[in-house]
């Protein structure tokens, strides 16, 4: 029943994208309107990589899902208003120095190769920055209590490791805005357009990530999707210092093409998987 709402709501917010797409298309252009597509296409697809990471910071706490769902709704809400100051910087930046989207394109695709060489099974999250920075405000308990953040142990204010898990969720929005944002840039650096293009795609991420969470052994190559997706961003920002330019109907076509693809390579693996199982 809960996998079924999930999905409506899934279908709800990407139903809402499109509406809004239409409404870019009627009150700026054409232009804008692929533009935005492009966005959203970039920040759903690399979402997917982020959403991973959320499984395996809540399987390391041992979160039970009743209590991932407060944590999810506040990391949204905190993703969208980083994501305004980092767009808003961003665009800033880049409006006065151009040369920093080649910088951004070498940080792009460093990020893509490194998917292609990281061990995730490697990560601590317990020795996470967020974690020790934290540990230094405020003592800690060592177990759950329910879904408060913070409680009062002999009159003294503690955070609860459901806090712990929050902030390592937002500063994994953080490191990952460093990927996903000159990304969009390789498309367009309309502030509107980047914003709510990222918006958009945000407020579906809790939906997603339940759909994830059920069929994650389903999509094992589509990280390396996503690496593709960051090398090609960073190539195209490359590509500008040139002042050679791949258009923006040209980027938005190459890039669901490589989602789709990592999508179909996952599905087939794991199909050839199970008939080999049953032999």
């Amino acid at each position: 029943m809960k996998d079924k709402k999930h999905l409506v709501n899934l279908i709800f917010w990407i139903s809402l994208s499109i509406l809004f797409n239409i409404i870019v298309y009627y009150t700026r252009g054409e232009k804008s309107a692929i533009e935005y597509f492009g966005g959203y296409i970039v920040e759903m697809s690399l979402s997917l990589d982020n959403l991973f990471l959320f499984l395996m910071i809540f399987s390391s706490f041992r979160i039970r899902p009743e209590y991932q769902e407060r944590v999810l709704l506040y990391g949204v809400i905190g993703a969208m208003v980083l994501r305004l100051l980092f767009i808003l910087l961003g665009v800033a930046i880049v409006s006065k120095f151009s040369f920093l989207l080649s910088v951004f394109g070498i940080i792009l695709l460093l990020s893509g190769i490194k998917i292609f060489i990281r061990e995730d099974e490697n990560i601590q999250f317990h020795d996470n920055f967020a974690v020790k920075i934290l540990r230094k405000v405020i003592p800690i308990t060592n177990t759950l209590h329910g879904n408060k953040f913070f409680v009062k142990q002999n009159r003294t204010l503690h955070a609860t490791p459901l806090l712990v898990v929050l902030l390592i969720i937002e500063f994994s929005d953080i490191i990952f805005a460093i990927d996903s944002i000159p990304a969009i840039f390789s498309i367009t650096t309309d502030t509107f357009i980047v914003y709510t293009s990222n918006i958009f795609a945000i407020l579906g991420l809790r939906s997603m990530y339940y759909i994830l969470e059920r069929m994650n052994n389903m999509f094992k190559f589509m990280k390396y999707g996503v690496g593709c997706i960051l090398m090609f961003t960073g190539l195209k920002l490359l590509l500008l210092f040139w002042e050679i330019e791949i258009s923006v109907t040209n980027s938005v076509l190459i890039i669901i093409s490589i989602l789709l693809s990592s999508i179909l390579v996952s599905l087939v693996c794991g199909e050839i998987s199970k008939l080999k199982n049953r032999s």
